[in-house]
């Protein structure tokens, strides 16, 4: 538009033309394309071929939550099961400070070294108010981290049984159907999650430390019983003399246990996960229980029992999850949960007439 201050009769004065208006987005912004759905077919094609970006999109979906990802992920997973089974599965646990997460990635440097494929699964704890994870191992694991044969999965507990993520088992079907020969399941510490742990791996190693006060005290004996090793980490420096008494006051606990099932005589070693003493013959023990186990029929067996563990497991937690999330429940739970609390009716009766209207519903 022509300004009218321009014409020569106004001498000495002039307005410029001025500019266009820019742009409200910036032209030289380039958008990213929205991440392309793969089909079912093509994660078990990019798993097969060990490609760790697809390995782990499969895991994200498995942990998935939505529906429209549950069905994808059943299906790859029924693709990758036959491809599955051929690995060395190691479950670790121990109190808190025992150096899971440092003895983890001592072992994983050295197997890596000899050739082997590591898938670690870390479970993280979940917080009960925000329900966020930190989902640090994979930054602790420096040195694992940049091995080229290792994959490393830290996955958040949700508020599963203990710390072991209820889709962790599904997770080691998809790593094992990627190749990798050697997985291990860290759980977030002792306690009632070493059932479900134990549930999924070959053999369950308890790692302990010492200068903790009694060694034995804060050890519930249940989960003594179900380790088919102990590792007394943290064996170096000025705590050798004391890791090797602990071993001895372990060796002398397991003689009291009653033999296991799978026939084998757990032992208690000393390890160190600074210098990297005493990894190695805790590995020795590992091979040696699932040679031992493979030829008296035990490790084929404990798998079978496994798988049979989780079906359960998978049916029941299917089961609250129809109860708790019915639309027509949801109300009758909230006023059986007032009349308990105004104690017009006890806790038994309540959940007795909860779950006897909810087969009525279910028959509708």
């Amino acid at each position: 538009m022509e300004h009218p201050e321009n014409d020569p009769q106004y001498k000495g004065l002039t307005v410029n033309q001025g500019v266009d208006s820019m742009p409200a987005v910036n032209p030289y912004l380039s958008f990213r394309r929205r991440k392309q759905t793969l089909t079912a077919d093509e994660y078990v094609a990019g798993i097969l071929r060990g490609d760790m970006t697809i390995l782990s999109q499969a895991v994200t979906l498995v942990e998935s939550h939505l529906m429209s990802d549950q069905r994808i992920a059943q299906e790859v997973l029924a693709k990758c099961l036959p491809h599955a089974g051929r690995s060395i599965r190691l479950g670790i646990t121990g109190v808190p400070g025992a150096g899971k997460s440092t003895f983890i990635e001592a072992l994983g440097t050295e197997l890596c070294k000899q050739g082997k494929r590591l898938a670690v699964l870390a479970i993280d704890p979940s917080s009960e108010r925000s329900k966020g994870s930190i989902l640090g191992d994979k930054t602790r694991m420096n040195e694992l981290s940049a091995e080229h044969n290792a994959f490393i999965r830290p996955s958040p507990s949700a508020g599963s049984l203990g710390g072991v993520a209820r889709k962790t088992r599904e997770t080691i079907v998809l790593c094992e159907a990627a190749g990798f020969d050697t997985i291990m399941v860290e759980t977030v510490g002792v306690g009632q999650s070493e059932t479900a742990a134990q549930s999924m791996v070959d053999y369950f190693l308890l790692l302990q430390v010492t200068g903790t006060g009694d060694e034995l005290q804060g050890i519930k004996r249940g989960i003594m019983e179900m380790a088919d090793g102990i590792a007394i980490n943290k064996a170096d420096g000025n705590n050798i003399e004391r890791a090797r008494a602990a071993r001895v006051s372990f060796k002398n606990a397991l003689a009291l246990f009653p033999p296991p099932a799978s026939g084998w005589t757990p032992q208690a070693l000393c390890c160190s996960s600074i210098d990297h003493s005493g990894v190695l013959e805790v590995w020795q023990n590992v091979v040696e229980y699932i040679e031992f186990t493979q030829r008296n029929g035990y490790f084929d067996y404990k798998r079978t029992e496994q798988a049979k563990y989780w079906m359960y497991e998978t049916i029941n937690q299917a089961l609250l999850d129809g109860f708790y999330k019915n639309e027509q429940m949801e109300s009758l739970i909230e006023q059986a949960e007032r009349d308990v609390l105004d104690n017009k009716i006890s806790s038994f009766i309540a959940a007795h007439n909860l779950l006897t209207e909810y087969g009525r519903i279910k028959k509708q």
